[in-house]
């Protein structure tokens, strides 16, 4: 695992209703401090990606769909410095996971429905100055191929 990334694997209570799942709470050791909440959607077969942030830390959560979200550890001097980490996110897996600043994300829509995922960053976006830093989907800067793997 990719040093400082952590997961929680989250548990849904069902009840004749539906179900709750709590996502993210201050007692837990994820968590860190509160910036803001927002959701991004993803298409099936669409891969969302790179991108890395130097101060923020992003907590997913996949709350519709699956989503594969992929982590490449690119920062120097990292005890897991070139590292890449691959989570299947969602209904049928649904866990938390803590996203260290430095370390480049993207996610790709897997299965048939479009997947959304909830981020809980520990900043607020800056509009004038973006804490985000990005890479094309398709680079070979990260040793990743975002190819289905049948095998």
């Amino acid at each position: 695992m990719i040093d400082g990334v952590k997961v929680r694997k989250l548990r849904l209570i069902p009840d004749e209703r539906g179900y709750l799942m709590e996502m993210l709470r201050s007692d837990w050791e994820e968590y860190e401090k509160f910036g803001q909440v927002y959701i991004t959607a993803v298409y099936s077969g669409v891969v969302k990606g790179w991108h890395y942030h130097k101060i923020q830390t992003d907590h997913f959560i996949c709350v519709h769909g699956m989503a594969k979200v992929v982590l490449y550890d690119g920062r120097e001097g990292s005890p897991t410095h070139g590292e890449v980490n691959e989570f299947f996110l969602g209904q049928q897996n649904p866990m938390l996971l803590k996203i260290p600043p430095g370390v480049m994300h993207g996610f790709k829509g897997i299965g048939q429905e479009m997947a959304l995922i909830v981020n809980v960053p520990t900043e607020l976006y800056n509009y004038e100055q973006p804490d985000e830093y990005r890479l094309p989907a398709h680079t070979d800067q990260i040793p990743y191929d975002w190819a289905r793997k049948d095998s």
